[in-house]
């Protein structure tokens, strides 16, 4: 189990940690990552045990897969919306032009995984967009879009120590591909806006990249560059980023839905993105 806090680990977690189960081995990577082995296999329930209490230190967890090395990673895969950056992209064009009820509701229940048709909701939620000027999300690029916590700094880093960067969203090209060229991305994927006479015409191009999708981009980029599943991390905070976080070596949902949390190798909620980098000494 991985012990990560913005600033440093409290000592009387670890205590209440160890008073519950014997620690036998740790391993300190900073004041503000620790890795320990306890002396019992932790259950699904332990887990969520674990998770809650460490919460109340302001303290995130990972629960690595047995023989993952975070020396060996090769890849990193990021999923856009609420992940790398701050904001729903669809949601803030919505509410530029009045729909962000109709469209977050449908956003939301999609992410929780209520939805089972990510694809369908989307068309569903472009619809509600026809007519909106070109401009509109020249404004949300310009002045909601924000990086999250640590993106500019985890990309640096890894980018210097030769990782495969991709990044692959249900979201827009119009937004995806000047992010890959902002933070000098290897690869991007995602949907693409039809766009006539300066205004949305309520429709998608092409093939959608929904969860399975994004599972086959990842799936492909490591098979292209020779990377094997073992050496690929994978962010995301959706239900649909499920599919490609089970296809990864180490899978870390970053502000993500409950369904994700459950399901996912670690969950960053009080961390930025850029802890990874702690765990790389």
């Amino acid at each position: 189990m991985i012990i990560l806090h913005q600033m440093q680990i409290p000592k009387v977690f670890l205590q209440e940690i160890a008073d519950k189960y014997p620690i036998l081995e740790s391993k300190e990577y900073s004041l503000k990552a620790i890795e320990i082995q306890l002396s019992k296999n932790l259950s699904p329930q332990d887990k969520e045990h674990f998770r809650n209490h460490a919460a109340l230190h302001a303290c995130d967890l990972i629960f690595p897969k047995p023989h993952f090395d975070f020396q060996q990673v090769k890849m990193i895969a990021f999923d856009m919306d609420s992940t790398l950056i701050n904001i729903e992209c669809i949601d803030e064009i919505a509410r530029a032009v009045g729909k962000m009820d109709q469209v977050s509701a449908i956003t939301e229940a999609a992410m929780r995984g209520e939805i089972k048709e990510f694809s369908k909701s989307l068309i569903d939620r472009v619809a509600l967009l026809a007519g909106t000027p070109e401009s509109v999300l020249e404004d949300v690029y310009q002045n909601r879009l924000r990086l999250n916590p640590g993106a500019f700094e985890l990309l640096t880093s890894v980018k210097s120590l030769g990782w495969h960067t991709v990044l692959v969203s249900g979201g827009f090209t119009y937004f995806a591909n000047r992010l890959k060229n902002h933070l000098n991305m290897d690869f991007a994927q995602s949907n693409t806006l039809e766009i006539e006479m300066g205004y949305l015409t309520g429709k998608v191009i092409g093939h959608i990249v929904d969860g399975q999708a994004k599972a086959q981009i990842v799936s492909n980029q490591a098979l292209e560059h020779g990377i094997r599943p073992d050496q690929v991390i994978v962010m995301g905070d959706g239900s649909n980023d499920l599919p490609m976080m089970a296809y990864a070596g180490l899978s870390i949902g970053y502000r993500a839905k409950p369904i994700v949390k459950e399901k996912a190798d670690g969950a960053f909620d009080h961390v930025g993105l850029d802890a990874i980098l702690d765990l790389l000494k």
